[in-house]
């Protein structure tokens, strides 16, 4: 083994050959519907490098069909807002399956991923659970609802006053988790979101701490003052950070962050105890992705040196 390579987050990079990843996936995420455990960022994670994955959204299965679904909404135990394929729903059989038999999240992620060979080892940040709440403003008054109602019903127009990661403070990181980070060469933060991704991986006790001990390169989500993909600019708004590269990247901090990519259009950002380098950032095609991934791991060598 040449090295060993951990992404933290819901992305992956594909490995060199010879590389080990260990990809480290947010489960704050995760929710129960109609008695499933439903984990998406794992799921995503494992369907993408499996090959599985619906490319047009970028979230489910290919090739799905929503004929269950149609039926739990008729019984009034699905809400009609959230979108369950049949052929993902396997999934969350298997996986309901095995934690009613006792088999931790991370032993039916191991399972589970026996199936989809995804080239990287998948671990959940933890096998207690850990759910993100909302904590909004609307006609019922003051009240927390789920993440997933928050920006999947709502698409994250409710301004948030806060996030509350339950259950996260007294969570345990999964079996694995600590140990490949503190044997990795180093750790790549992908371009997820700051706030409800890599930020409640960050709130499992042990993590950050492991991670402050380890070369850790990061990819900005942000360029020219807006979100790559999805919202978390209404999520950083919540927590009062700027939505801008710059702001991101100290928002993680020098005692976590050592280098920091961007894009060519923030090439003026600097950060004070993080070294930053510029490069088009935008995943056009896989040649792209490459590319980034390549330059990381060339900036946190560099780092290491």
């Amino acid at each position: 083994m040449r090295g060993l390579k951990t992404a933290l987050g819901a992305e992956a990079a594909e490995a060199d050959a010879g590389d080990t990843i260990t990809v480290i996936g947010n489960t704050g995420d995760d929710i129960t519907l109609a008695g499933l455990r439903v984990c998406p960022d794992l799921d995503t994670v494992m369907y993408t490098l499996g090959g599985g994955i619906n490319e047009a959204q970028g979230w489910g299965r290919a090739r799905e069909s929503f004929t269950v679904r149609e039926e739990l909404v008729s019984y009034g135990v699905l809400p009609d807002w959230f979108g369950l394929g049949d052929r993902d729903i396997a999934t969350h059989i298997v996986r309901a399956q095995m934690m009613a038999a006792g088999y931790p999240l991370s032993a039916v992620t191991e399972a589970l991923c026996d199936r989809w060979q995804p080239g990287v080892r998948l671990l959940p940040m933890t096998d207690d659970r850990v759910e993100t709440h909302v904590v909004v403003d609307d006609d019922a008054g003051r009240r927390a609802i789920h993440f997933q109602e928050w920006w999947v019903r709502h698409r994250a127009a409710l301004p948030a006053q806060e996030f509350v990661e339950v259950g996260a403070e007294s969570a345990k990181p999964a079996p694995g988790v600590l140990e490949a980070i503190a044997a990795a060469d180093f750790v790549l933060l992908p371009p997820s979101n700051p706030v409800v991704s890599i930020g409640t991986i960050l709130a499992v006790p042990g993590i950050r701490e492991a991670m402050a001990q380890t070369t850790v390169v990061g990819v900005s989500p942000i360029i020219s003052g807006a979100p790559v993909r999805g919202m978390a600019d209404a999520c950083l708004s919540a927590i009062g950070v700027e939505t801008s590269a710059a702001a991101v990247a100290a928002h993680y901090g020098p005692e976590l962050l050592d280098g920091w990519l961007v894009d060519v259009a923030d090439s003026d950002v600097q950060v004070e105890g993080i070294e930053v380098r510029s490069l088009p950032l935008y995943m056009h095609d896989p040649e792209s992705t490459s590319a980034i991934a390549a330059a990381a791991i060339e900036l946190a060598q560099e780092l290491r040196d």
